[in-house]
């Protein structure tokens, strides 16, 4: 039995098993990766292992229970049901919540404790770019909702969000460090 079979026996049994925590840590584990390209795109030679940490406890603590439980809260809402009615229903309710929740705590949590900004600098910095971030994020969330709700199975669902929340999060941190650098310059 080749390697990725076993992982992925054992990942479905740890699914299975501990269902928070597995989710937790795939979270974490797709952050730490979203944290390292994101170094390296933009520029970073040494990698910075402090806020590699900080954003794996992001993805442990929040990300990946955040999704669970919203998860199976549209689940219980929407009763499992998988018509494009339905389906359209809960993308649009994710986009008027979670999305842009998670964007917001995102933010914040980067700018207060990653990058250990003052609150009057997060905010204002938010004020300012938080409609880019929310309104760029509207332009392809949908139809990754859509596939999510329409096509990916419950359990897989977290995983799958965060795949993409691992890809968005590049973008978010290379426009983080590009603002930084124009504000620096």
């Amino acid at each position: 039995m080749s390697i990725a079979k076993k992982g992925l026996q054992h990942y479905m049994l740890q699914l299975q098993q501990r269902t928070l925590r597995t989710k937790a840590l795939m979270a974490g584990v797709l952050s730490a990766i979203s944290d390292i390209a994101s170094q390296k795109l933009s520029g970073i030679q040494k990698l910075q292992i402090r806020r590699l940490i900080l954003k794996v406890v992001f993805g442990c603590a929040y990300l990946g229970p955040f999704g669970h439980f919203y998860q199976l809260l549209l689940e219980k809402l929407f009763k499992g049901k998988k018509d494009s009615s339905t389906v359209a229903k809960k993308v649009v309710v994710e986009q008027l919540t979670s999305g842009p929740w998670n964007n917001l705590m995102f933010m914040l949590y980067y700018g207060l404790v990653i990058e250990g900004r003052p609150w009057t600098h997060v905010k204002t910095k938010i004020k300012k770019e938080y409609p880019t971030v929310q309104y760029a994020s509207w332009t392809f969330s949908p139809v990754i909702g859509w596939i999510k709700h329409r096509h990916v199975p419950l359990q897989f669902r977290v995983i799958f969000q965060s795949f993409v929340a691992m890809c968005w999060g590049i973008f978010l941190s290379l426009k983080a460090s590009r603002s930084m650098t124009l504000t620096k310059g």
